[in-house]
């Protein structure tokens, strides 16, 4: 797995300023899931039950805590693909794929806060890659997925269905299972008599 951790804002070794550190996290993560990146930070004190000093004390700028936020989630979602290496393997690329797209949908209020040309950014997006390119290679060394598919097209594609607007999870889920099975390998079809 690519580790971020060198990426974050050091998590300080007290037991109780590493609690407020998570706490500040856990609250942020929910603050900007529920009301964008331009949540208070004022709230998300309150919510980790700290002051607004110790906030600022661990993340110096809703920048540091936005990036932090996001490299927190990033690094579950590479740990996810640690976590379907037991299945078949298209269907294991396809569950680390689900939880990609759940990943980026609940993410979107918090991406308008992300600088996309920062090193973190740019150091997430190549550890989800790596994270999901042995999973496509495993598929296709398995003639499971068709061999001129690349991680790039696989990221792009669930990428794009996950900025999608759409009603309802299931109906999401459904137009990401559709998508996916244009990757399968086809099977060759019959000869036809001359």
């Amino acid at each position: 797995m690519t580790a971020l951790t060198h990426l974050r804002v050091a998590r300080p070794h007290r037991a109780d300023a590493a609690r407020n550190y998570d706490a500040i996290l856990a609250a942020a993560r929910v603050a900007f899931a529920e009301q964008g990146a331009e949540a208070p930070l004022e709230e998300i004190a309150r919510r980790a039950g700290v002051g607004i000093a110790t906030l600022y004390r661990n993340f110096p700028t809703r920048e540091v805590l936005i990036e932090n936020v996001y490299i927190t989630e990033v690094e579950a979602v590479c740990e996810a693909a640690e976590s379907v290496e037991g299945l078949a393997p298209r269907d294991g690329l396809y569950a680390w794929l689900r939880r990609f797209v759940e990943y980026i949908g609940a993410k979107q209020p918090l991406a308008a806060g992300l600088n996309r040309e920062s090193t973190a950014y740019l150091e997430c997006r190549r550890a989800l890659y790596a994270a999901g390119g042995p999973l496509l290679e495993r598929a296709q060394r398995a003639q499971e997925v068709r061999p001129d598919v690349t991680i790039d097209d696989v990221m792009r594609l669930a990428s794009a269905i996950a900025s999608g607007h759409f009603p309802r999870t299931e109906q999401r889920d459904h137009v990401l299972t559709v998508a996916l099975d244009g990757f399968r390998t086809q099977p060759e079809s019959p000869q036809s008599p001359a």
